[in-house]
């Protein structure tokens, strides 16, 4: 195995130890360390923050930096960095507010499969670690191609106020419809 000798990644992992300002990626201190999605709850402003649904323990977000057009992310309103200090009535909601924004997904977007999951601590790639969160990624075959490898850049294809509109619509649709069992 080759290695390369980065010392400037030291520098850019040293900028995690506070709070990013996402506007300019400079650090930015928050008021009583609010998190960006506490803060964007607190501004009561869904169109602005691209929020789709708000539930009793959590709500859905487009992800601002999405990998594809529909990413999004399930976020409690508790800010906790911490799985483990998830309540039952927290998990409970985000694996139902999951199965939903799947079900939203799929009607809307007619993906071929997903990505889902959390980055838990900030080594394990989580940009905001301070307020766990889950994403949902709608993948289709072939996603990826050149661009991200030769000019590290991700083209997505839809604008973000279109996709917000079309899953605010796509959620109410789906909501309490579950699939029958197989068998």
């Amino acid at each position: 195995m080759k290695r390369m000798w980065s010392p400037w990644r030291s520098a850019y992992i040293e900028t995690f130890k506070n709070p990013l300002d996402e506007s300019s990626l400079r650090p930015k201190k928050r008021k009583r360390n609010k998190s960006i999605f506490a803060a964007a709850l607190d501004e009561n402003d869904d169109d602005k923050h691209f929020i789709i649904w708000r539930g009793k323990y959590c709500f859905v977000i487009l992800n601002l930096y999405p990998y594809n057009s529909g990413h999004l992310m399930i976020v409690p309103y508790r800010q906790t960095p911490r799985f483990d200090e998830l309540t039952d009535a927290e998990l409970a909601e985000i694996m139902k507010t999951a199965q939903r924004a799947v079900k939203a997904l799929d009607a809307e977007m007619r993906p071929e499969g997903f990505n889902f999951g959390a980055n838990l601590g900030r080594a394990s790639g989580a940009g905001i670690n301070e307020h766990i969160h889950f994403h949902i990624v709608p993948r289709w075959n072939g996603d990826t191609n050149f661009m991200p490898v030769l000019t590290d850049t991700k083209v997505i294809s839809e604008d973000m106020r279109t996709t917000l509109l079309k899953l605010r619509k796509a959620f109410k649709q789906a909501r309490g419809k579950s699939r029958p069992a197989k068998g």
